[in-house]
């Protein structure tokens, strides 16, 4: 990959798995939501995340959220790639899950010294699929998009990535050694 001048990570799925059990923390989310009378039920953690910021609870929610996933990236399983991550070239993670959560499991796993910006689902006002978090991590590591790979494992991943005007690989086509 030495013909961009970054790589640049999805976390979750593409590094490392979080163990995370999503719909408890969507459980967890809606107790925390319901007795300020949003409106939980049907709603995936997502979109309850959106309420919250529109009823004036996201903070509160998205540290709920966090600390769930700080527990699940103590408890990540490695990925094969998390061994290519390289460490002469300028290395970002770009991730939907929170800061503090990414840099535990990178920490866990001794990539934290190769990776040199983490911007995750807390670290910005947006959140992928917007371009502003991918585009705050290429700014982050002094390149520009279009000379940046963004590898990552979802369809939000390629959509992010598309619209801050890097390239995109998904993990499964990305070269493991």
């Amino acid at each position: 990959m030495q013909e961009y001048d970054a790589l640049v990570y999805d976390l979750d799925g593409t590094l490392v798995h979080l163990d995370v059990d999503w719909e408890a923390v969507r459980h967890e989310a809606a107790s925390v939501l319901r007795p300020h009378g949003v409106d939980v039920e049907d709603a995936d953690l997502w979109t309850l995340l959106e309420r919250s910021e529109g009823a004036g609870y996201r903070r509160l929610v998205d540290e709920t959220i966090a600390e769930f996933e700080r527990e699940g990236a103590r408890a990540s399983r490695r990925l094969p790639l998390a061994g290519t991550v390289p460490a002469d070239q300028p290395v970002g993670v770009c991730s939907l899950n929170a800061e503090s959560a990414c840099r535990i499991a990178l920490e866990t796993y001794g990539i934290d010294g190769d990776v040199d910006v983490v911007v995750g689902r807390d670290s910005v006002d947006t959140e992928k699929p917007h371009p502003e978090p991918l585009l705050t991590t290429v700014e982050g590591l002094g390149v520009k998009p279009e000379s940046t790979l963004f590898v990552g494992d979802s369809e939000t991943d390629e959509e992010t990535a598309r619209r801050a005007g890097t390239d995109y690989v998904y993990v499964r086509e990305f070269p493991a050694e």
